[in-house]
Formats: structure tokens, C-alpha cells, sequence
């Protein structure tokens, strides 16, 4: 019973916190489209398990792909690089509670984070827990309030406030996306103590975040973070000073930077969760493909339930930046999107993002 009720205290507070800020039309015009593929019917659950709400999504280095997903209960589903179903990881682990991103780092460990424990697990590649940062609130105490401009925070070095993703360096320091109360990105050193941090004040202005919603590196160990709330990519220095900011496309929910020699940044400017108003899917719903300076190679997808299109992508993995994967929160659903960089065509009137 208690459970039952902390569970839907939960879901009211947070459910509350993602409609703070409204998705917008991008700046950038005239982008060109990159065409893209679905492929039906990737994922292959057995009978009796469903994906919920999409919330997190990654691979690790032999194509295992990894889906953190809001259920009945919180859940972890690794499946093989064919879609197979492997198992579930993290079964009853006391750090899940309300899912909100899962990463893979360059050595196979599984990342989670919890937004409604106020948790970051580190399992190995064997699924056991090596790691633990945050620390979960007691019951009693219910779920943390979504901060607003001047309201109260709890940014304590090892405390967070409903945390949204996490990255890392070559170095093996953890970067955490401090998302819904704290507004802030901290530093930690691979053992996880405390370094630095990057804002810590709900707010636009300089060294003010609101709700970072998600972060990535570069293999030059610069730091971007999905400043959702104010549409724009804050990218930091490794140090976590301010190094510049791409505000041309819309509210990100969600960024990944693609390894490899050549590194891509992708950006999904997702349509409301809520579904409304329902004017916004017609300007929303899109990801957009980047170099690293900002400069925009094209976009793909829209808002909608088909294949192909997208329904709130919540995160995006990107191990293979021609071969995405992306987690969808209102369909309940993951995709393999296969993008066609070489048949890129321009823009078409209809298609222009303002």
C-alpha cells in the first residue's frame, strides 16, 4: 500500500514537472532532410512483457541494445543486436523507481538514472551494481518538487533533485545532468567525488539552466547539455565553464555525440509528452543531425505514431550515427532508424523549420 501510494505521488509530481516548458519551433531555416527508415518489428518481446513509457535507450560495444522503460514497475530489457530479448537487468534493485535515461560506457558498464529515487547506478557488465551516486528519499518523505525561478534546491555535492542523464571523458569523470530541481551539471572524478559543477539556478540568463534535461561529451571532453527549458544546447568546457550555445534548434530533449573519428552531435526537438496543444506537432517532433560547432547537416522524422515518425523521443543512441536508436515516451515504443546521409535533399517549402 505504501509503495502503491509513494508510486502515484510520484507520478502527479512529476508528471507536472515535464509540462513546465513549452516546445517551440526551431530557428534554423531551410534544413535540409535526410531520409530515413523504420525497421518493422525490431524489438521481440516474449509474450508476456510490454514495453511502457520509452525513456531510455542505449548500446553497448557487442550491439546489445539496453531500454529503461516506466511500467508497472520501472525496468531494464537488454536485448541482442537482432532484437532478440536477452533479460531483464536490475530486477527489484532499490535505486529504480521511476526511469529516466540509461547510458553504455566505453567499457560496457550500464548506467541508470533515476529520476524518481534521485539515483545514478553504475552496473558492470555482469549486472551487478558497482557504483551508487545520489541516495533515494525515504518514503515518508514522498517525491521532490519540481524547482521553479527563486524556489528552494537541494544541490548538495553528492544530493541530486530528480536527475536527468549522465556522460563521461576519456578520463573516466562522470558528468550528471542535475535536470528538474537542481538546474545544474556536475563533475565527478571516476570514483565519484566531487569536482565541480555548472549552474545550480533555474533560470536563462548566464550560468543559469532550465531543466537539463540531458548531456553528452565529445572526445575532446567538452560537455553538452539539452538546456531544454531554455531551447538551446549549452556546451561547457571540461572544466564546466561556459563555452558557447546553440540556440537555432527548439527544445532539446535529447542530445548523443556519435564516437568515432568524424563525431556527430544529434539533437531531437520532441513534441509534447502531454500531447498538447495539439498545434505543437505540427512544428516539433524533428532531430536534427550537427557537427560539433553547431552547424546543422539536416534533420529527419516529425511528430506522429507511424514508422518514421516520432512520438516525445526521449533519448537517442547514436554508437553508430547512421544507425540510431530512439525511445519514444507517448507510443511506448523504441525504433532502429536507418538514416541515408548520401541521398540528403534539400529543403521543400513545406518542410522549412523557422
Amino acid at each position: 500500500m505504501r509503495r502503491a501510494l509513494t508510486l502515484c505521488i510520484v507520478a502527479v509530481v512529476l508528471l507536472s514537472g515535464t509540462q513546465l516548458a513549452a516546445q517551440t519551433k526551431a530557428k534554423a531555416e531551410n534544413v535540409p532532410v535526410i531520409p530515413h527508415t523504420s525497421v518493422p518489428n525490431f524489438f521481440k518481446l516474449p509474450p508476456d512483457l510490454y514495453f511502457g513509457e520509452g525513456i531510455g535507450i542505449a548500446t553497448n560495444s557487442k550491439g546489445n541494445v539496453f531500454v529503461y522503460h516506466r511500467s508497472g514497475d520501472t525496468r531494464l530489457f537488454e536485448f541482442d543486436r537482432t532484437g532478440n530479448f536477452v533479460k531483464e537487468w536490475g530486477i527489484g534493485v532499490y535505486g529504480t523507481e521511476f526511469a529516466h535515461q540509461v547510458r553504455v560506457d566505453p567499457q560496457d558498464n550500464v548506467w541508470l538514472v533515476d529520476e524518481g529515487t534521485n539515483m545514478v547506478m553504475k552496473f558492470n557488465p555482469q549486472g551487478r551494481v558497482v557504483m551508487v551516486l545520489g541516495r533515494r528519499p525515504e518514503p515518508v518523505a514522498g517525491a521532490v518538487q519540481t524547482n521553479t525561478p527563486g524556489g528552494p534546491v537541494v544541490n548538495q555535492k553528492y544530493r541530486f533533485g530528480r536527475p536527468t542523464d549522465v556522460t563521461w571523458d576519456a578520463q573516466g569523470n562522470i558528468f550528471i545532468a542535475d535536470g528538474y530541481v537542481n538546474s545544474r551539471a556536475v563533475k565527478y572524478d571516476k570514483n565519484g567525488r566531487f569536482i565541480a559543477q555548472y549552474a545550480g539556478e533555474r533560470g536563462p540568463g548566464p550560468n543559469q539552466l532550465n531543466t537539463p534535461h540531458s548531456i553528452t561529451s565529445d572526445a575532446q571532453g567538452n560537455i553538452y547539455v539539452a538546456d531544454r527549458g531554455n531551447a538551446r544546447i549549452v556546451v561547457l568546457n571540461n572544466d564546466m565553464t561556459f563555452k558557447t550555445q546553440y540556440d537555432n534548434v527548439g527544445n532539446p530533449w535529447t542530445v548523443c555525440i556519435s564516437p568515432g573519428p568524424h563525431q556527430y552531435l544529434f539533437a531531437s526537438n520532441s513534441n509534447p509528452d502531454s500531447n498538447t496543444p495539439a498545434s505543437s506537432w505540427d512544428i516539433t517532433g524533428e532531430i536534427y543531425k550537427m557537427e560539433l560547432d553547431g552547424t546543422i547537416i539536416g534533420k529527419f522524422g516529425k511528430a506522429g505514431k507511424g514508422l518514421g515518425e516520432f512520438s516525445t523521443v526521449h533519448e537517442i543512441d547514436c554508437r553508430n550515427p547512421d544507425q540510431l536508436f530512439v525511445s519514444e515516451i507517448s507510443a511506448w515504443r523504441a525504433q532502429k532508424i536507418i538514416l541515408s546521409p548520401s541521398k540528403t535533399q534539400p529543403t521543400t517549402s513545406s518542410s522549412v523549420v523557422r
